[in-house]
């Protein structure tokens, strides 16, 4: 790249990172071509971007965009270094990197920054482990939900004795 479409790249990125809800980076050192193409549609599916740079233009990128100085230190931005961005759901892409990576055993995350507040690998790896949004929702509704249907069910089970008690009454 020249150096001024190094700028200009480094002014769309820090508008990229300043609008995004999530900002993931990962080691992708030893993805191939056709495994990262894979890796960028399954991200696209669910609203997430891939972006390759180097790490002096994420840096830069980086701090014009407010990004915390402890997150672009010379020791995180080592090697190989993407970028995943979320725009919708923050979760999603992490959770699609950590399937891939499980499939791939690469990319390999580095710190990311989920709705403003800092996450290192671990917290990363445990958001990746976590189950969709959908099947959470149904699991804290069906949580919820639970105590009345067993009260529902007690009660018609009263009333569904009183029934056959009455039942067999008549008959006699």
């Amino acid at each position: 790249m020249k150096k001024l479409e190094k700028k200009v790249f480094a002014e769309k990125l820090s508008g990229e990172l300043k609008s995004a809800k999530s900002v993931i980076l990962v080691n992708y050192a030893g993805l191939g071509v056709k495994a990262q193409q894979e890796l960028k549609a399954r991200l696209s599916e669910v609203g997430g971007r891939m972006i390759v740079v180097k790490n002096t233009l994420l840096k830069i990128a980086g701090e014009s965009a407010g990004i915390d100085k402890d997150i672009l230190a010379d020791t995180i931005l080592v090697g190989q270094t993407a970028v995943i961005v979320a725009e919708n759901d923050p979760v999603a892409p992490i959770q699609v990197l950590g399937k891939f990576a499980k499939e791939f055993e690469v990319p390999k995350f580095k710190v990311g920054i989920i709705e403003g507040s800092f996450q290192d690998e671990t917290s990363l790896v445990k958001l990746s482990n976590l189950p969709g949004r959908d099947v959470l929702l149904g699991q804290l509704l069906g949580t919820l939900m639970g105590p009345q249907y067993e009260l529902v069910g007690t009660l018609n089970a009263n009333l569904q004795k009183l029934v056959f008690v009455l039942d067999t009454a008549s008959k006699k």
